[in-house]
């Protein structure tokens, strides 16, 4: 009697922990699709002024399709990766043109962008504290042997890619604020 009440408590909390992580998620996947949105208009106003950086326009057209079409977290996390890696080269090149970062409509886009991010990145950290909670009780033990069990499976993280770190910060973000 006592091993049948263990085991339902503890398929309890890994239900619990599964849907902290569902519900997580779904908010950054709100945020991911007001970005998806926000950066076709992003790139018609840099492509007006930088025609000839066409490999990054590409970069983030690819990137942001993949992103909108995966079906797997794990998938997502990677394309939204190299999104947001190809929007950063896409403000570097912004930075090269006086005329374009003194477009109003590009500083709209680019607060709006900005604003994005700063969600984002509070709720990737609420996700990945959920992840994590989810991932130490599925392999911790008694517990690793219900969710065995009842088949539970660990979540995905979403860090941001190593290779992120490789490339130059944008600096627009004060610029805006001068």
């Amino acid at each position: 009697m006592i091993i049948v009440i263990v085991v339902i408590a503890t398929y309890n909390k890994l239900v619990s922990y599964k849907n902290r992580m569902q519900e997580a998620w779904s908010g950054i996947d709100v945020l991911l699709k007001k970005r998806h949105d926000l950066v076709p208009n992003l790139v018609v106003t840099v492509k007006a002024y930088a025609a000839h950086e066409k490999q990054t326009f590409e970069d983030i057209t690819r990137y942001r399709a993949e992103a909108m079409q995966a079906n797997e977290t794990a998938t997502r996390i990677e394309s939204e990766a190299g999104l947001g890696q190809a929007i950063g080269r896409l403000m570097i090149v912004a930075e090269s043109y006086p005329e374009l970062k003194a477009n109003i409509n590009f500083l709209e886009l680019q607060q709006q962008l900005s604003a994005i991010e700063e969600e984002l990145s509070l709720s990737r950290r609420y996700y990945n504290g959920t992840v994590r909670e989810n991932n130490i009780y599925v392999e911790r033990f008694p517990s690793n042997i219900v969710a065995v069990m009842f088949n539970f499976q660990k979540g995905a993280f979403f860090e941001i890619d190593k290779n992120v770190k490789n490339v130059p910060e944008a600096s627009f973000l004060l610029k805006i604020k001068n």
